[in-house]
């Protein structure tokens, strides 16, 4: 039986790059089916003069993409993981998580090969609040600018001399064929990635077995531990855009290791933990690893 699937999606390159890719795994694994992209415009592409963590978080940019699956237009959304927020609102699921993409942060630059490279005072755009209180530990003279917009026009506010560097995800860099502007992946010791950060993640009506059927073949389940790690984590610390929260894990065999960070930017304090287990148990390691941060401050930090 023929089908046409609908996928919601941004308008932006990346966000398009990440929806043709669903399309082409969802149409290889099921020849018969027709995937169409229903492109949207979000109130997170729409406002870009002011700092995210200021306007309400990097779920702006799914609710009009929930809205759309919700009347209709469309049946599934494609989303960055690291821009869902830990709470999924009522009505919808995350149906499936893809093989993660290089998770790490990239220091781009056209003058300077590292972070230690850099002169004093020099200017670094980002507008993470994560990564701008990694990037003050390290080196607290750096002034640190905000940095709005997508891929390309972040690169080319780099080139045109607003800054002597700034840092993206390696992963958007990498599947938007920039990967050669990436100077260096950040280790883990620098700067710890995003909840989720490199992943894709497909969000679906509750409930919605047809789809779920669609989209089981692209879960990987490696990723989806991991994810699912990291945002339980996220979840019980309340972790929004606005607080500087760093989440990463990895597995090795049966065994999953999560690092977790928390950090206030004024004060430039900074609570880091990590704990292991089994794959099975990845949720409630989160839990795990956020009450610990608790234990230690973390509310009191991030409340600042």
């Amino acid at each position: 039986m023929n089908k046409t699937l609908k996928i919601a999606t941004r308008k932006s390159p990346l966000a398009l790059w990440q929806a043709e890719h669903v399309k082409a795994r969802l149409e290889a694994q099921h020849p018969a089916l027709n995937v169409e992209l229903v492109k949207m415009t979000t109130k997170g592409d729409q406002i870009l003069n002011s700092p995210l963590s200021k306007i309400g978080g990097k779920g702006l940019f799914i609710k009009e993409l929930e809205i759309g699956m919700m009347e209709g237009e469309a049946d599934i959304a494609v989303h960055s993981m690291k821009d869902v927020p830990y709470e999924i609102p009522q009505g919808f699921e995350l149906g499936a998580v893809l093989q993660r993409e290089n998770p790490f942060d990239a220091f781009v630059s056209n003058n300077f090969n590292s972070i230690d490279e850099l002169p004093q005072n020099a200017k670094v755009g980002t507008c993470s609040m994560r990564r701008i209180v990694q990037l003050k530990a390290i080196r607290p003279d750096l002034e640190i600018l905000d940095l709005r917009g997508n891929v390309n026009t972040r690169l080319k506010k780099l080139d045109d001399g607003e800054y002597d560097a700034i840092i993206l995800a390696c992963a958007g860099l990498i599947r938007l064929g920039f990967e050669d502007r990436i100077k260096q992946q950040i280790p883990q010791e620098q700067s710890i990635p995003a909840v989720g950060q490199g992943a894709v993640g497909i969000e679906i009506r509750a409930n919605d077995n047809e789809i779920m059927d669609i989209i089981k073949p692209l879960i990987d389940t490696q990723t989806t531990y991991r994810v699912t790690a990291e945002r339980a984590m996220n979840a019980r610390l309340e972790g929004g855009c606005s607080v500087p929260i760093a989440g990463f894990s990895t597995i090795d065999g049966e065994q999953i290791t999560l690092t977790g960070l928390v950090g206030n930017v004024d004060t430039g304090v900074i609570l880091k933990e990590q704990v292991s287990g089994n794959v099975s148990q990845a949720e409630q390691l989160g839990v795990k690893l956020a009450d610990l941060l608790i234990s230690l401050g973390a509310k009191e930090i991030l409340k600042g």
